[in-house]
């Protein structure tokens, strides 16, 4: 059911680094993206693909990992992601990507949450040195990485508590909270 797979396809940030996606599947799951809509049907969306330890080491470390955790610096040893997925908007194509990475990335998610694995979507990127790490051309702008594998932590989603707060937090055992608004709280109008 479509509603079981989006209530399972979370943001992981933590993976058994011992359990691959292979670049048939990476191509897959960006073969989905490539069917959704585009603005004006432009398809500026271009993809890096990367699935061995040496690239993903060094995309590994051009990345900012859970603000809110500001005591965590990231995925260690051995729960680092296997692979991602480097979205770029092509300005050869257009200048801005619009709405189409967020489309985009989240069918990658649920795709990858069909297959098995998890992922985090990540914006908070050190672009120049990537781009200079990956020798990306300037004509292509970083949008998102998405970091994938398959997930070794449980993330629960609760409501947001009387105060407010909406900040994700970790528990004692490494179980990953994330508080979500009530429904009534989001629609504005039923008529």
């Amino acid at each position: 059911m479509f509603k079981d797979l989006v209530l399972k396809t979370r943001s992981y940030r933590r993976f058994y680094q011992d359990v691959q996606v292979d670049l048939e599947t990476l191509i897959e799951l960006v073969d989905l993206a490539r069917q959704t809509a585009s603005g004006s049907n432009a398809q500026p969306l271009k993809y890096y693909l990367s699935c061995s330890p040496e690239q993903n080491a060094i995309i590994f470390s051009c990345l900012k990992w859970a603000a809110y955790l500001a005591d965590w610096e990231g995925p260690a040893e051995g729960e680092k992601p296997t692979a991602y997925i480097v979205i770029l908007c092509d300005k050869n194509i257009r200048q801005t990507a619009g709405y189409d990475p967020g489309i985009a990335a989240q069918t990658i998610m649920l795709g990858a949450s069909e297959k098995g694995f998890g992922g985090c979507i990540l914006a908070s990127i050190q672009r120049d040195q990537l781009r200079q790490y990956l020798d990306i051309p300037e004509h292509l702008e970083f949008l998102l990485v998405l970091a994938l594998g398959k997930p070794k932590e449980t993330v629960v989603i609760e409501p947001v508590s009387p105060d407010g707060k909406i900040e994700y937090w970790r528990d004692e055992q490494g179980v990953h909270h994330v508080p979500k608004r009530k429904l009534e709280e989001l629609i504005i109008s039923k008529s």
